[in-house]
């Protein structure tokens, strides 16, 4: 793998702070509201996720780009985030499954990076006056115009960012999670007894292996298909994905839920399907000063009293102050106490605002995908 190209380049926030480095990947500006993530490992997942569109990743973790990046390890079919800033650029790829270098992939993806700035400075900014946006530039002589452009852009509040990243048609999901082998043996794949359609409004695609793993066979639909025509596929139970954005703008989902739910199926959200499954029920949405965004969040499981490590990336919640009747709060972030989770009373229905899938880790939370399917076998 050749010596990746470097440029003089900027990280110029909405507030007027500069953050001078390098960049790599693509030489170009792009501008995103920026967030940091608490992840140790799995860029390659975090970059792909498309829950990112429109935000500039910043890792809080000091090296990146040690592994490289592979065809497996991908969430989505092409890099998602606005950019990525970090600490440093690792000089080697060293992992015998890597197949590029990050840096080329972010090239080819057509997204910008930085590197060599102080990143936890970066943090405590964003932890202080909360996220905004901000642009990597490699105008480094040109700040007072990139910082104009910075802040004509528009916020994350009323965006729907949803059409960027949902698929352009129906299609049908059957792989499973990846799989060790046994004695030089493949683990059997569990057969299908269930037919689940999925609302994709930036679906990773860990989430779709682990529907199969439970038995299901899977139809990803686009986020504005109408109700009755997912319902109309005769599916078992439904699913409603994460995706990036303000959810309070995606009122297509939304009035779509509505009729999900008055199916009387089975019903599942993660992340902003959580989010919308709380809107369609008569709740309300708001925004977080800085979001969740790791893998290492506590969560309080009310439902059982255990508190798992989940990964998180969200900048909305549900306000739990705003539920109806009949709706109860399942699950709890113990870093803040806002609301990770909701079920309704007496139904087939529940979300959490976290990822059970956690690809690449960790797999605490992976126990929600057996309830939904005992949700649906109760329900066939």
């Amino acid at each position: 793998m050749t010596e990746p190209v470097r440029w003089p380049a900027a990280l110029v926030l909405a507030s007027g702070k500069v953050f001078r480095g390098e960049g790599f990947g693509a030489k170009v500006e792009s501008i995103g509201e920026v967030v940091f993530n608490t992840s140790i490992t799995g860029y390659q997942e975090i970059v792909s996720d498309p829950s990112y569109c429109g935000q500039i990743v910043v890792m809080t973790a000091p090296e990146i780009g040690n592994v490289g990046v592979n065809r497996e390890d991908v969430e989505a079919p092409r890099v998602a985030c606005a950019g990525l800033a970090i600490r440093e650029l690792s000089p080697l790829t060293a992992s015998w499954r890597a197949e590029n270098s990050l840096t080329a992939w972010l090239d080819q993806s057509k997204v910008p990076g930085i590197d060599g700035i102080d990143t936890r400075a970066l943090t405590r900014t964003l932890r202080d006056q909360g996220a905004q946006n901000g642009a990597i530039t490699p105008d480094v002589d040109q700040i007072e115009a990139v910082l104009a452009r910075v802040r004509a852009a528009p916020t994350m509040d009323g965006l729907d960012l949803v059409p960027r990243v949902t698929c352009a048609k129906r299609y049908e999901w059957d792989q499973p999670t990846w799989r060790a082998e046994d004695d030089g043996r493949a683990l059997a794949v569990p057969p299908v007894e269930f037919h689940v359609v999925a609302y994709d409004f930036g679906m990773k695609e860990n989430i779709l292996r682990q529907l199969r793993d439970i038995g299901a066979r899977v139809t990803v639909v686009p986020a504005t298909t109408p109700a009755k025509e997912a319902l109309a596929l005769g599916a078992h139970g439904f699913f409603l994905s994460n995706g990036p954005g303000d959810p309070a703008a995606v009122t297509y989902g939304v009035a779509a839920t509505k009729e999900l739910i008055a199916s009387g199926k089975p019903v599942f959200g993660i992340c902003l399907g959580h989010q919308i499954l709380g809107l369609a029920l008569g709740a309300k949405t708001m925004k977080l000063t800085f979001g969740h965004h790791g893998g290492n969040h506590p969560v309080l499981d009310k439902t059982t009293g255990k508190v798992e490590i989940t990964s998180q990336n969200h900048g909305f919640v549900v306000d739990e102050r705003t539920l109806p009747t009949g709706v109860s709060v399942t699950h709890e972030n113990l870093f803040d106490h806002s609301n990770e989770g909701i079920a309704v009373a007496g139904k087939p229905i529940f979300s959490v605002q976290y990822h059970p899938e956690a690809s690449p880790g960790p797999h605490d939370a992976s126990y929600l995908f057996a309830r939904f399917r005992d949700h649906l076998k109760r329900s066939t």
